[in-house]
């Protein structure tokens, strides 16, 4: 097997990235597997011992078949160098696995990804392979599924799918309204996926990861999902720019099977009704956590001004 390149975007998180190349090294394809490593650049002064830190970590890093370190000299975004980076692979390899500095991906990550890269080449409506797979009961799930769209924590593409990608998010989003798409893009309307766009739109947020399952759900293409997520994303830490300190996606890492077997291209509607079911707990517990918070911040306030009208 000829292992597609992995690519792994890093900032100015040394301990996040350490524990991504540690979990990366103990993959059975480690040795065969060429690593990229993009260093983005500061944002200002504060940042510069961070981002040196992860740059003389990156000079460090052995156990892959070959390591190539791209530092940044400005500051791309996490967006920007995604976009980049993705493309600029695609076009020189043909196909890329793709990892950020706060994923933990099992041992049997690059197998499953390697295996996906190569069953659905020529497939023209697969646009991913993803390694993590959301927190549903899957004791009777096929090993493997398809839902429609893209998606980002541990994934691999080739670049006849990337050529998909839109940059354009108002374009997205008027596509999208105009095809009747919106709300089954938003597993009707739990997933917060069209308020994630909108935002990206309006400059609130500069996801990339929104316009990529954008791009791939108007055409029609979908990504292929493990039964046992491959994938932890230890970054629900309030240290990464998306991600806050509660974590509604935890699971546990599992295991790919040995020789992951190819299945029809088509939405598995069992699994997609799952993961609907998913986003609306979550976004039931997502309310009820900020009435929480709200009440509580609510409650300290009274007792300040009781406590000063009493003074």
């Amino acid at each position: 097997m000829e292992c597609a390149p992995v690519i792994l975007f890093v900032f100015n998180r040394p301990m996040h990235m350490a524990r991504t190349i540690a979990a990366l090294q103990a993959n059975e394809l480690a040795e065969q597997t060429p690593l990229f490593i993009f260093c983005d650049g500061q944002r200002n002064e504060k940042e510069a011992e961070r981002v040196r830190q992860v740059r003389e970590q990156a000079k460090t890093v052995t156990g892959f078949k070959s390591v190539t370190i791209v530092e940044r000299e400005k500051n791309y975004g996490l967006a920007g160098s995604i976009i980049d980076g993705v493309g600029r692979l695609c076009e020189q390899y043909g196909r890329v696995i793709v990892v950020e500095d706060d994923l933990i991906t099992s041992p049997d990550f690059l197998r499953y990804m390697n295996q996906g890269l190569d069953l659905y080449a020529d497939e023209e409506r697969v646009a991913s392979i993803h390694g993590y797979a959301y927190p549903v009961p899957n004791d009777d799930a096929p090993e493997s599924y398809f839902l429609r769209g893209a998606d980002c924590w541990g994934w691999a593409t080739w670049a006849r799918a990337w050529k998909h990608f839109e940059p354009n998010g108002a374009k997205l989003l008027i596509g999208l309204k105009e095809k009747g798409l919106a709300k089954a893009f938003d597993y009707d309307g739990n997933a917060f996926f069209l308020a994630m766009l909108r935002n990206q739109v309006k400059g609130k947020n500069q996801s990339w990861a929104i316009r990529w399952h954008a791009s791939a759900y108007l055409d029609n293409m979908l990504t292929l999902y493990p039964r046992q997520s491959l994938v932890e994303n230890s970054g629900f830490d309030d240290s990464g720019v998306h991600c806050s300190d509660v974590d509604y996606y935890a699971g546990s890492l599992g295991h790919a099977p040995g020789k992951l077997q190819k299945i029809p291209v088509e939405v598995n509607e069992q699994m997609r009704l799952r993961v609907l079911g998913f986003f609306a707990k979550m976004r039931r517990q997502r309310m009820n956590d900020f009435y929480k918070l709200v009440f509580s911040a609510g409650v300290k306030r009274i007792r300040k001004v009781v406590g000063l009208a009493a003074s």
